[in-house]
């Protein structure tokens, strides 16, 4: 399965546009090495390989660049969950490719993920409340293929919020833990937590 895509989901095509993806990288490296609280404008600059002064020239604040990233990771997860879903009408099927594929991109862009899942509490309250909304849609995504497969009889659990969220929450996880060339590949990750996601629903074969 390709990788899914970085930050970005077009390739930026001016000069300025190139500059502000380099600064969000560099941005996303230092959050995820340093934490938010623990970045300064300089470490962002340096592993941009820029100078200090350029991120104020495109960012009025590193909070900026963390909602611009927030924003774009989950917007992408939101886009890669519907078109899983949307791929069939087999609720056990949707919920499998669901959670294959967002648990994928949490172990394909774990540096990144850890990012847009841990640092929420640092956005200001009109940003994160953009981004908690984006996260109930896509725990909405969720929890409506659950709904369906209790319709048809194939899942069978009481509480089919309270079964998103467990399966949303421990798949987000993987971002936290997973790394390259560590003893799990990500499909094996994906499968994994796909065959316990279908647990959780109370699937039945």
């Amino acid at each position: 399965m390709a990788k899914h895509s970085a930050v970005d989901p077009d390739e930026p095509t001016t000069k300025s546009e190139q500059t502000r993806k380099r600064l969000r990288e560099g941005a996303m490296a230092s959050f995820s090495e340093l934490g938010f609280h623990g970045t300064g404008t300089r470490h962002i600059a340096t592993a941009a390989g820029m100078s200090p002064a350029a991120v104020y020239v495109h960012y009025s604040s590193k909070e900026e660049l963390l909602f611009e990233i927030s924003l774009a990771g989950h917007e992408a997860i939101l886009r890669i969950v519907r078109d899983a879903a949307a791929g069939t009408d087999d609720p056990v099927e949707q919920l499998r490719r669901f959670i294959r594929e967002f648990a994928m991109y949490h172990a394909d862009r774990h540096v990144s993920a850890r990012v847009v899942n841990y640092e929420l509490r640092a956005l200001e309250p009109d940003h994160r409340a953009q981004i908690v909304d984006l996260r109930k849609q896509i725990e909405d995504v969720l929890a409506a293929i659950l709904h369906r497969g209790i319709d048809q009889g194939v899942f069978d659990t009481p509480d089919p919020r309270m079964a998103a969220v467990a399966i949303v929450g421990s798949s987000v996880d993987v971002a936290r833990w997973f790394r390259d060339g560590g003893t799990w590949s990500t499909t094996q990750v994906a499968d994994f937590y796909a065959d316990a996601a279908l647990r959780i629903a109370g699937a039945k074969s």
